[in-house]
């Protein structure tokens, strides 16, 4: 049994999956990213193989990908996260055409092909205004840890408006709300549905087609999966327990590829004598 590996370095976590011949994912693990990219890459690996029962001389081939791509010292090849989250989500949800995979730092729309292969893309270009680190702002602001900002959201009966278009300002006009009397479920929910409206904007500008996935960190948070599906007046693909493991799992098919092709027989050219 042949076994491959994917690791998704990310400006805040950095994720690895090993999987088998089959594509099953056989271990995985997550890790904060941390100043020592190199580190947070290896030690990432490292659970995976713990998680699955594998010792490292058994995995064949190893892919990196993310932003932190090239410091995956130990990887045979690198990946760009757009290609991996595409070909990730369509072996999870095979019946996927529209991807949005919303991260500490960048939010990107890609649309694929039935085999995974990216037709088109595009990603935010006004900072981290649509991204996780927006919500991070909001949660630095009221002083919340990440996991309760969803579920707290959820709550709003009369949701404010946010304007601003950028992380550095969010605080402040968090904190602003705050102080004229507006309930933090009101002040949140404006939250969500502010990076909500900014995500569906690039979903529309590569062209929606069902089926959508949601990948990458920000899936656990209840209120941006029905944020995103109001906008859209759509269900999204989600799987909150692997979501954030869509970018790592395309790395690894990638690897595996490589070996099942490296088994390929070389054809022979023959030349006439």
């Amino acid at each position: 049994m042949a076994y491959a590996a994917g690791v998704d370095v990310g400006s805040t976590q950095t994720k690895a999956v090993v999987i088998d011949e089959d594509r099953r994912i056989v271990g995985r693990a997550l890790v904060d990213t941390g100043a020592n990219v190199v580190a947070a890459a290896q030690h990432a690996f490292d659970d995976a193989l713990q998680d699955g029962g594998l010792d490292e001389k058994e995995v064949e081939y190893v892919i990196g990908t993310g932003y932190g791509r090239y410091r995956v010292t130990f990887g045979n090849e690198q990946v760009t996260e757009i290609s991996c989250h595409g070909r990730g989500a369509v072996q999870m949800f095979p019946n996927t055409r529209t991807v949005i995979d919303m991260g500490g730092q960048d939010t990107k729309a890609i649309k694929v092909s039935p085999q995974g292969e990216i037709v088109d893309f595009c990603m935010n270009d006004k900072c981290a205004a649509g991204t996780g680190r927006f919500l991070g702002a909001a949660a630095t602001a009221l002083e919340m840890p990440l996991s309760e900002l969803g579920p707290k959201a959820l709550e709003s009966k009369r949701p404010v408006r946010i304007s601003t278009t950028c992380t550095v300002f969010a605080e402040s006009e968090v904190l602003s709300w705050l102080g004229k009397g507006k309930k933090i479920e009101d002040i949140l929910w404006g939250v969500h549905q502010s990076i909500a409206s900014r995500s569906v904007a690039l979903l529309r500008r590569v062209g929606l087609e069902a089926e959508i996935t949601f990948t990458g960190g920000v899936t656990k948070n209840v209120g941006m999966i029905k944020a995103i599906e109001e906008r859209l007046e759509a269900k999204l693909n989600v799987n909150p327990e692997d979501g954030h493991y869509i970018g790592a799992l395309g790395a690894a098919i990638f690897a595996l590829d490589h070996i099942l092709a490296s088994r390929q027989p070389r054809k022979t050219v023959e030349t006439a004598s």
